[in-house]
This record gives C-alpha cells, sequence and structure tokens, in this order.
C-alpha cells in the first residue's frame, strides 16, 4: 500500500459507514462493486475498506442512476475519463521532457 496517498485515498471506511454515509444499501454498494464502478480493498479478515474519494464516486453513481443512466454508461463513462487523464499525463511527462532536455534539467533534486 503506498503511503503518500492523500487521506481521501486512503482505503479505512468499512461499507456500515459508507451504508451510513451514502444511504445506499450494502446490497447497493456491493452491486456497483460487481458493475466494476467502485473498487474496495480487502482487509486481512476479508472485509471490505473505502476511501472517502470512493464515497464520493458512489454518490455520484448513485444520482446518475437515479435520473435513469444505466451503469454500463457510468463505466464506459468512467473509463473515458480515465483514459483521458492518462493521456494528458502522458503529455504532460512528454512536453517535461522536452522542458529538461532543452535547457539541460534533471529530473528531481540536484545535489
Amino acid at each position: 500500500m503506498r503511503h503518500d496517498l492523500s487521506y481521501k485515498d486512503k482505503k479505512v471506511i468499512t461499507i456500515g459507514v459508507v451504508r451510513d454515509l451514502t444511504g445506499l444499501s450494502e446490497r447497493q454498494i456491493r452491486y456497483y462493486e460487481e458493475r466494476k464502478l467502485i473498487f474496495p480493498e480487502r482487509s486481512s479478515g476479508g472485509s471490505r475498506k473505502y476511501s472517502f474519494s470512493d464515497v464520493e464516486l458512489l454518490v455520484e453513481i448513485a444520482n446518475k442512476i437515479e435520473d435513469g443512466v444505466q451503469t454500463h454508461e457510468i463505466r464506459k463513462e468512467m473509463l473515458r475519463a480515465k483514459r483521458n487523464q492518462n493521456q494528458e499525463d502522458m503529455r504532460r511527462k512528454m512536453i517535461q521532457g522536452q522542458l529538461n532536455a532543452q535547457f539541460g534539467l534533471r529530473k528531481g533534486p540536484t545535489s
């Protein structure tokens, strides 16, 4: 597990607390996991652990479903957003590499 995660991304919240925070039933939360919309971690005992970011995402998913959006459409939208973010990250790295090469900069701290 990465130690540099924001508090919002640390998977520490149990499904019961997520249920209380979101108003969703445990069955709904597990269904969204089955549909690959949410990805909790598992404790050594097998309990699901969620982050605050997961809680926010679950509320967004529930709102979209309430508006009539199908789970497969939500999944496609999430994949598209992730792909766009990955492309943007790659573009940013390429530009930084070009700048570093142009100006003779090294990556990371200098001694």
